[in-house]
């Protein structure tokens, strides 16, 4: 079937978390150079999840706490010791990112990369959706790599609240917080239900999310996704064509075509490959007249497909689709 243009979840930079001792937590007096008017695009408002669980950390296992943070708030009933084995590399030391993403995905749940903004984390916050950040607690030349999440923000004290190390509440100012994420690479996810669309995902993105999880055999958590996309955006094709390729795999062809005409008459794009994916549900339940219509709709549609939309309604016209 055609498929969407490709998505591919781009790599993640290796990373190590580890435990770091209370006193580099505190932050740095006189670091200066950043403040709420020149890092915020509007006067931040006070904002903190206080109810997002907290898991205080053993030596090295940041990564471990923070994704049973945010899972937990998300509803997933799980624990360090339960993510341990699935994420603790001990040659490392540490949590790779790419690895933390995983196991999030591996619990049903979506991932949403941040632009890197400090927007972006203030954007989830107010939406009630914590942060898990990447963070350098060290040196450029001396990492000191750590895993937090960030539950809200304080402008009395311009500092952000976060879940960190052997702190419940820990205050970071400001400055220290932004230096200590620039250094690893302003790294920030939101983990969310799958049908919770993050405060600032994007089409594209959210597509990116519900497809990786049907990658990774997410199958109910990406149907889920691509219908709460479909429900945000109805007029993008890919939710569309996400979900009609996901239930005419899981076999269920009513549903499929139901879906395929929904995005037919939705979609501002894509007309072409929505036609053809109709075209062949249409053909695998024997209902030839209807798919060769609705083949040569896609042949007319043209587009960068034109080429696979010919050869379907020529496998049509010999009722020969499937059988090569």
């Amino acid at each position: 079937m055609t498929r969407a243009p490709g998505i591919r979840t781009p790599p993640w930079p290796v990373a190590l978390g580890i435990l770091v001792a209370a006193a580099l937590l505190g932050g740095c007096a006189g670091l200066g150079g950043t403040s709420p008017e020149t890092a915020f695009e509007s006067s931040p408002e006070a904002v903190e999840l206080a109810d997002v669980p907290w898991h205080p950390q053993d030596a090295l296992q940041c990564g471990p706490a923070a994704l049973a943070e945010v899972l937990g708030w998300t509803g997933v009933s799980i624990t360090p010791a339960d993510l341990e084995p699935r994420l603790f590399i001990p040659a490392r030391e540490g949590t790779l990112q790419t690895e933390l993403v995983a196991q999030a995905r591996h619990q049903g749940r979506a991932v949403h990369l941040l632009d890197g903004s400090l927007d972006a984390i203030l954007h989830e916050l107010h939406a009630g959706n914590p942060v898990l950040v990447f963070q350098n607690l060290g040196l450029g030349w001396a990492p000191v790599w750590h895993y937090a999440v960030v539950v809200g923000y304080a402008p009395e004290d311009t500092a952000f609240i976060l879940r960190s190390g052997p702190h419940e509440r820990h205050l970071s100012p400001l400055a220290t917080f932004e230096r200590t994420w620039n250094r690893a690479d302003r790294w920030a996810i939101v983990v969310t239900r799958p049908d919770v669309i993050p405060a600032t995902a994007t089409p594209i993105s959210w597509l990116r999310s519900a497809a990786d999880l049907e990658q990774t055999s997410r199958r109910q958590a990406a149907r889920e996704a691509y219908l709460a996309g479909r429900e945000r955006w109805p007029g993008e094709v890919g939710f569309h064509l996400g979900l009609v390729n996901l239930l005419y795999s899981a076999g269920e062809l009513t549903r499929a075509e139901d879906a395929a005409r929904d995005g037919l008459a939705q979609a501002q794009s894509g007309q072409g490959m929505l036609y053809n994916n109709l075209a062949q549900i249409l053909a695998r339940q024997l209902r030839w007249d209807e798919a060769e219509e609705a083949a040569r709709s896609a042949v007319d549609a043209g587009g960068r497909f034109q080429a696979t939309f010919e050869r379907t309604l020529e496998e049509i016209r010999c009722r020969c689709l499937g059988k090569r």
